[in-house]
């Protein structure tokens, strides 16, 4: 008996750190996301998509849809990534989420806001899809 207890714990450790590393590459990738500048000042009007896919892993891709209303952000909404399954955007850490930064980015006109600390991996993935949504509402 005193034997089983030390084999199941050794082998959920295995489990674990083979998915620890396996995922690394995904997390890596996240981590070295540069999150571009864009152009506050010249939106066009219209409900614009944009996604983040990762090429190593699919755990943190993100789809968000922006709504461009006289030129300014007037909403913002996490279709795929960090929302449960009625839609509602998850809590990350410190009873914050996704929305949080969103919201920090519609006060300060830029993607330059803070991540959330301890989940700045997924924050990342859905800045960059909210980037990609920015681009496409850009004035040329």
């Amino acid at each position: 008996m005193w034997i089983i207890i030390p084999i199941i714990i050794g082998g959920i450790a295995i489990v674990l750190a083979g998915g620890y590393f396996i995922s690394a590459p995904g997390r890596r990738e996240v981590a070295n996301l540069v999150i571009d500048d864009v152009n506050f000042k010249k939106f066009r009007d219209g409900v614009y998509v944009g996604e983040y896919i990762g090429e190593n892993s699919h755990l943190r891709d993100a789809q968000v849809e922006v709504t461009i209303k006289d030129g300014t952000i007037s909403e913002i909404k996490t279709l795929k990534g960090a929302i449960d399954k009625d839609g509602t955007p998850v809590k990350l850490t410190g009873n914050l989420s996704v929305d949080s930064i969103y919201e920090n980015v519609m006060k300060s006109q830029t993607l330059e806001v803070d991540v959330v600390s301890g989940a700045t991996l997924t924050s990342k993935a859905h800045l960059k899809a909210l980037e990609n949504a920015l681009k496409k509402a850009e004035s040329e």
